[in-house]
């Protein structure tokens, strides 16, 4: 393990790989003496979007953010050349490097937020440890049909995107609203739509296309619902109604399938809530969670 200047903030190696984590707690609190809640990011982002969210519940939580594999500031396995990226990049891996982390920090039960892709890694999590789980919160999830054209299609567009972003993207005036166009319904503050066109700069092309390629594909479509039925841990699926990337249905559908999960749509937000709405966004959380 590699302990930073913050003891808040370090480097922890889990399976091989340096991860990258913060505590987010109050003043003088020693993380865990409270109820710890673990956040999971998004494809390409980092643990930074969650930071405001932790302050807002770090009364009732000691909250641990940390950064998937090959993204945002952990790093990413050796190359493998012999194998395609998906094959080391399969969301049940991501869910185990979550096992590990808490077993390192000796956390026996946690809560779990989890985001957009991450929600996905949750539910894998949830299944296969749900005596880790107290109560999860899954942002922007759902369940989707395949369509082989239109994945193949979004596979080909995604490969060229993640190929193509020179660093110098972040020098164009505006270009961090325009990134985050297409995710959001409401604007946020401009240094962390310039924080996610930076961590999207920043992930490891591996990581980047290989979760693609995991996570939109024809057996997440087969897996995620079958998880969804699965599920005995009390969920709570919280919604943008303006979403483009993981719409509201989809969280709907995923929703009736399990009577542990409680749906909450939230208005006038996207792909982002927490951020666009924090309020509403806030009240729902701690209404499901009971504090």
């Amino acid at each position: 393990m590699t302990i930073a200047t913050n003891p808040n903030k370090t480097l922890i190696s889990v399976n091989g790989v340096d991860h990258y984590y913060e505590w987010v707690t109050t003043a003088n609190s020693t993380p865990g003496a409270k109820p710890v809640m673990v956040f999971i990011h998004g494809w390409g982002g980092s643990g930074r979007y969650w930071e405001s969210t932790a302050q807002a519940l770090s009364e009732q939580f000691d909250c641990l953010i940390y950064d998937l594999r090959g993204f945002g500031r952990s790093n990413s396995p050796q190359k493998i050349t012999d194998k395609p990226a998906s094959e080391h990049y399969e969301l049940i891996e991501y869910a185990e490097d979550l096992v590990t982390l808490l077993d390192q920090l000796n956390l026996d039960k946690v809560y779990l937020n989890a985001h957009s892709m991450g929600g996905s890694i949750a539910m894998l999590f949830l299944n296969k440890y749900p005596q880790r789980v107290e109560q999860a919160i899954l942002t922007c999830s759902g369940i989707f049909e395949y369509d082989e054209k239109t994945f193949n299609t979004f596979h080909k567009f995604s490969r060229y995107v993640v190929m193509f972003r020179p660093k110098w993207l972040t020098l164009i005036p505006g270009m961090d609203k325009m990134f985050m166009a297409r995710f959001l319904h409401r604007p946020i503050p401009r240094p962390l739509s310039q924080a996610f066109l930076e961590d999207f700069l920043l992930a490891d092309f591996d990581a980047a296309y290989g979760t693609v390629l995991t996570s939109v594909s024809k057996a997440a479509t087969e897996w995620l619902p079958a998880e969804f039925k699965k599920l005995t841990v009390p969920t709570l699926l919280i919604a943008g109604e303006h979403d483009q990337i993981i719409p509201a249905e989809m969280g709907r559908q995923a929703a009736t399938l399990n009577p542990n999960v409680k749906l909450a749509i939230l208005k006038d937000t996207a792909h982002f809530p927490m951020l666009e709405d924090p309020e509403t966004y806030l009240q729902n959380l701690r209404e499901f969670l009971g504090i």
